[in-house]
C-alpha cells in the first residue's frame, strides 16, 4: 500500500486538526478504540488510514467484505473496524498515541513500512514469528517484501499486503497540443524538463509538471518527489542515503544538491502548481480527482495505484484513463544504467504489543491474506502483487492497464533505509524541498541546513561521501 498525502485547504495545527479528522467508529465512541482493546476477548479491533476523499471508499469496501466473511467463518467472534481520517502524518501520530495503552491499542494496525523500524524501537509493535513459523501462506512472500517489516533484531513486525512503484503519467491530449509524442519515454532528466517547458509555453491553463515537494506532503514528497530523483543520481550502486558499510547516514552531496536543484528548477520556471497548491496537504487528492481527469496536468510524478481513484464503483469513476494517460519510467539523472528508477514501499499489518487480542489478530490477517482476498485486494487498491502465487495468477496481471508497466519497474527500484531514524532524515529532506520551492532558500543553503537536520535526527551518525 502506498504512501498518499491527501486538494486546497488551509492548514490548521496537527492537534486541532486530528481532534476534526479522528473518525468515529460504528460503535459511535469518540476515542478510536473505545474502553481499550482487551475489553472484549471476542472483538477484534482493525485501526487503519480512510482515505482524506469521501468519494474513495476501496479500503473501507474491502475490509467490510473480510469482516464478514471471517465474522461467518468464526461464529461469536465480532470485527470492530476503526478507520482514521487524517493525512499520512498525522495518521502516524494518531496511531502511535493509540498503540502506547493497553487502554487504547487496537488489536490490529495498518503501518506504512518506512515507519516500522522506528515503531519496533519505541516497543509498540509485537514480533509475528511465532504465528508465521505455523502459517503455511507465509512461504508466498516475497522475500524483499518480507524484509521491509523485519526489524534490526531480525524479527518480523508485520505481514506485507502489497508493495508500490512510482513513474511518469502523462495526459497524451495535452502532449498532442504540444506537439509532443503520444509513445515519450525521457532518457534523462533535461528531457523531462524540455517536455513541461515545451506544455507551459503552447497548452496555457495545464499545469505542465507536478513533483509532490514539502512537508506538508509528507512522505510523498520524500518519496515521489526527491527520492525519485536522488537515487538516478551517481551510477547507481550504493544507497545515496544511508551507508552500510559505516552505518551512518550521508550528508548532502552533489546528487543531493541536483535533486534540490530540479525541485528548485519546477517551482521557480513555473513548470509546477502554484506554490500555495504544492504546499497544501491534500494536493494529492486534487491531483487524482480533478486536475488528472479534467486534462489540467501534463506530467505527474506518481504512483502505481493511481487507477484505484478512477475504477468502477470507486467514486471517481474515469473509464477513459487507460486511453487518455500515458505512462513512462522516471528516467536516471543522465541516462546512465539501468535508465530508470523507482521507489517502492509499501504498508503491512502489524500487531501492538499492548493489544489484548492478538490471538484474534493474527487470526484475522490469515482471513486478509488468503490467495483469493489478497488478489482481489491488489486488484481494488491497483497494488504491486507480493505474494508469488498471485502475481503469476493472470487474474491479477490481465487486472487493468498499467499492472505489467509498474509490475516491470520491480526490478529497477529502491527501498528507502529502514531504520529508526529515517522519519526524522526524511522530515530534514520535506524541509530542504520546502525551502527550494517558495525561494526561501538557495540549493546550497537548504543542503547546509539538511545536514544540519541529519546531525540531529541521527545523534551525529553522519558520513560525508
Amino acid at each position: 500500500m502506498p504512501v498518499r498525502p491527501t486538494a486546497a485547504r488551509p492548514r490548521t495545527t496537527a492537534p486541532l486538526l486530528l481532534a476534526a479528522l479522528l473518525t468515529v467508529s460504528a460503535g459511535g465512541a469518540l476515542t478510536a478504540c473505545g474502553s481499550g482493546s482487551g475489553s472484549d476477548p471476542d472483538t477484534v479491533k482493525v485501526s487503519f488510514k480512510q482515505s482524506m476523499d469521501n468519494s474513495i471508499k476501496v479500503t473501507d469496501t474491502y475490509l467490510a467484505g473480510i469482516k464478514k466473511q471471517f465474522e461467518k467463518e468464526n461464529p461469536g467472534k465480532k470485527v470492530e473496524l476503526v478507520p482514521i481520517k487524517a493525512p499520512d502524518s498525522e495518521y502516524y501520530t494518531k496511531v502511535q498515541q493509540m498503540m502506547r495503552s493497553p487502554k487504547t491499542a487496537p488489536d490490529l494496525v495498518y503501518e506504512d513500512t518506512f515507519l516500522i523500524n522506528s515503531d519496533i524501537t519505541s516497543g509498540y509493535l509485537k514480533p509475528l514469528d511465532p504465528y508465521l513459523a505455523k502459517w503455511r501462506d507465509w512461504d508466498q512472500f516475497l522475500d524483499t517484501a518480507k524484509a521491509a517489516a523485519k526489524g534490526e533484531d531480525g524479527k518480523t513486525y508485520g505481514v506485507p499486503d502489497g508493495t508500490d512503484t512510482r513513474g511518469l503519467w502523462f495526459d497524451k491530449g495535452v502532449f498532442e497540443k504540444a506537439g509532443l509524442p503520444a509513445d515519450w519515454q525521457p532518457k534523462t532528466w533535461d528531457d523531462v524538463l524540455s517536455a513541461a517547458r515545451t506544455i507551459k509555453k503552447k497548452v496555457p491553463g495545464v499545469t505542465p509538471l507536478n513533483v509532490y515537494t514539502g512537508k506538508p506532503a509528507g512522505e510523498a514528497a520524500t518519496m515521489q518527489g526527491f527520492e525519485m530523483l536522488l537515487y538516478g543520481t551517481g551510477d547507481g550502486t550504493a544507497d545515496p542515503l544511508y551507508d552500510t558499510a559505516t552505518k551512518k547516514w550521508i550528508t548532502a552531496g552533489r546528487g543531493f544538491k541536483d535533486a534540490l536543484r530540479f525541485v528548485e528548477t519546477v517551482y521557480q520556471e513555473k513548470l509546477g502548481p502554484d506554490v500555495s497548491d504544492a504546499l497544501d496537504p491534500n494536493f494529492s487528492t486534487a491531483v487524482r480527482g480533478e486536475l488528472l481527469p479534467n486534462g489540467k496536468l501534463g506530467i505527474d510524478l506518481d504512483g502505481s495505484w493511481l487507477p484505484q481513484d478512477w475504477l468502477k464503483g470507486s467514486g471517481h469513476e474515469w473509464p477513459e484513463w487507460s486511453s487518455r494517460l500515458g505512462l513512462a519510467a522516471m528516467p536516471t539523472q543522465d541516462g546512465r544504467a539501468p535508465g530508470k528508477v523507482s521507489m517502492s514501499g509499501g504498508w503491512t499489518w502489524s500487531i501492538p504489543a499492548k493489544a489484548g487480542n492478538p490471538d484474534l489478530a493474527f487470526k484475522f490477517i490469515e482471513t486478509m491474506q488468503t490467495a483469493a482476498n489478497a488478489r482481489k485486494w491488489y486488484i481494488a487498491n491497483s497494488g504491486i502483487a507480493v505474494r508469488k502465487d498471485v502475481a503469476e495468477d493472470p487474474a491479477y496481471t490481465k487486472a487493468q492497464p498499467g499492472i505489467k508497466f509498474f509490475t516491470d519497474l520491480v526490478a529497477s527500484t529502491h527501498y528507502r533505509p529502514a531504520y529508526p531514524a529515517y522519519p526524522k532524515v526524511s522530515t530534514a529532506i520535506q524541509e530542504a524541498m520546502e525551502g527550494v520551492t517558495t525561494g526561501d532558500m538557495s540549493v546550497d543553503k537548504a543542503a547546509s541546513g539538511y545536514d544540519e537536520a541529519l546531525k540531529t535526527a541521527t545523534n551525529n551518525q553522519v558520513i560525508k561521501k
